[in-house]
C-alpha cells in the first residue's frame, strides 16, 4: 500500500529500518521496523494521532546508534491498514501494543516504552495488560493526557470548558479533507501543535505526515480521542514512569501533565521544555533521546538478569515505596518530581537538579 507522506532527505527523514516486519493483532495487521543493533538495550515508541513511524524519524536516528529501537504504525496509520467501523478504541490500542511487544521482544526480554500524544494513552490503555507489566521496564509519556482532553485544548481558545468540548469535538471528529501540503496549510498546522520556534523543516516535515493520514481514519480516531477516560489507566500504570511536556503546548497543555503526575503511581519526574509546542519528538528529539536513554540506564541497562525474568519485582518495589519504605537507588517521588518540574529556562531538555 503507498500511502506514506514524509520526507525523504535531512534529519527530519526516516532512517532504513534493520528489519521491518507485520504483526497480527485481533485482525489487525501492523507495520513495525527495528533500527540499531541486536543484543542492544530495547526502546519502543508508539506514535500519536494522524502520524505514522517517520514521526519518530529523529529520535531513530540518535537513539538507534546504540539502543535497539522498535517502531510501529497505530492501525489506520502510516503502513497499517485501517480496521473495520469496530476497530477503533482504546481497547484496541492496547490490544496492538502488547501485540507488538510480543512479537519483538525475545522471551523474558523487557524495553522501555515510550509514547507520544495517542501512543502515550496507548500505554495508560494497557496498564492492566499483563504483557506490559512483564515487557516493559518504564515508560515515557510525551505530550499526553489521560481525559477530557477538549475542555483543557487551546487549540480553539474559547473561554469555558463547554465551549472547548463542543468546538474541539468537531475538530477531532471532522473528515474535510486537509488537502495538499501548502504555506497555509503548514502555517495552521504550526499554531495548532507546535511551537512559535519551530524550524520551517520541522513544520514541513510534521504536515507530511499528518496530511498522508486518511480523513477516514483522522475522524475515528478523533472521535475515540474526544471521549477518553483513561484516569483509571494511569492510576494503575505501576511502573516507573516519566512525563514530559512543552509549556506551549495547545493540544494537551501542562496541566494533563501535571494531573497525570498526582496519579501515576510511580512518576519519578516531570519534564517541562519551555516554549515547545504538541510535536516535543520532533520539535526537540535530543530532549526526548536524552530522557528515553536515562530510563534505560537506571531501569534497564543495569538491570540484573534476574529481575528482567521477574518483572513482579519492580511492582515489589513500587509498594514499598507507597508503604513508605525505601528500595535500592530511588528517592522520594514526590521530591524528585517536585524539583524536576522547574525547568531553567532553555529547550535542551535539562531541568534544574540535572546534570549538564
Amino acid at each position: 500500500m503507498k500511502r506514506p507522506g514524509h520526507v525523504t532527505s535531512g534529519p527530519y527523514a526516516p532512517p532504513p529500518p534493520r528489519r521491518a516486519l507485520h504483526v497480527t493483532s485481533g485482525g489487525a495487521r501492523l507495520y513495525a521496523e527495528i533500527h540499531g543493533p541486536e543484543g542492544a538495550p530495547a526502546v519502543v515508541l508508539a506514535h500519536g494521532w494522524t502520524c505514522s513511524t517517520a514521526f519518530w524519524a529523529p529520535v531513530v536516528r540518535d537513539l538507534a546508534v546504540d539502543h535497539r529501537v522498535i517502531v510501529y504504525d497505530q492501525r489506520g496509520h502510516g503502513r497499517s491498514p485501517a480496521p473495520g467501523t469496530g476497530g477503533y478504541s482504546a481497547n484496541a490500542l492496547a490490544d496492538d501494543l502488547t501485540a507488538v511487544l510480543e512479537a519483538t521482544l525475545a522471551p523474558g526480554e523487557r524495553a522501555v516504552v515510550g509514547g507520544h500524544s495517542m501512543g502515550g494513552m496507548t500505554i495508560m490503555a494497557a496498564a492492566d495488560r499483563p504483557a506490559l507489566r512483564e515487557r516493559a521496564a518504564a515508560v515515557l509519556l510525551a505530550s499526553t493526557g489521560a481525559a477530557d482532553l477538549p475542555a483543557e485544548s487551546r487549540v480553539i481558545p474559547l473561554r469555558t470548558p463547554q465551549g472547548r468540548r463542543r468546538a474541539h469535538r468537531l475538530m477531532l471528529g471532522s473528515r474535510v479533507p486537509l488537502g495538499p501540503v501548502s504555506p497555509v496549510t503548514k502555517a495552521a498546522l504550526k499554531y495548532a501543535t507546535m511551537g512559535a520556534g519551530s524550524s520551517p523543516e520541522q513544520v514541513e516535515a510534521c504536515a507530511r505526515i499528518v496530511h498522508a493520514c486518511p480523513t477516514g481514519v483522522r475522524g475515528h480516531w478523533g472521535r475515540v480521542l474526544y471521549g477518553l477516560e483513561l484516569t483509571g489507566g494511569a492510576a494503575r500504570l505501576e511502573l516507573p514512569a516519566e512525563v514530559l511536556v512543552g509549556t506551549a503546548d495547545r493540544l494537551t497543555p501542562v496541566v494533563h501533565a501535571q494531573r497525570l503526575a498526582s496519579v501515576l503511581p510511580d512518576c519519578r519526574r516531570v519534564t517541562e521544555l519551555p516554549g515547545l509546542g504538541h510535536m516535543t519528538p520532533l520539535e526537540n528529539p535530543g530532549a526526548v533521546v536524552t530522557r528515553l536513554r536515562a530510563l534505560v540506564a537506571e531501569h534497564l541497562a543495569a538491570e540484573p538478569e534476574e529481575s528482567v525474568r521477574k518483572p513482579s519485582g519492580k511492582k515489589a518495589d513500587t509498594a514499598a515505596r507507597r508503604k513508605g519504605g525505601n528500595t535500592d537507588g530511588n528517592t522520594d517521588r514526590n521530591t524528585d518530581r517536585n524539583t524536576d518540574r522547574k525547568t531553567d529556562g532553555n529547550t535542551d531538555g535539562k531541568t534544574k537538579g540535572e546534570a549538564a
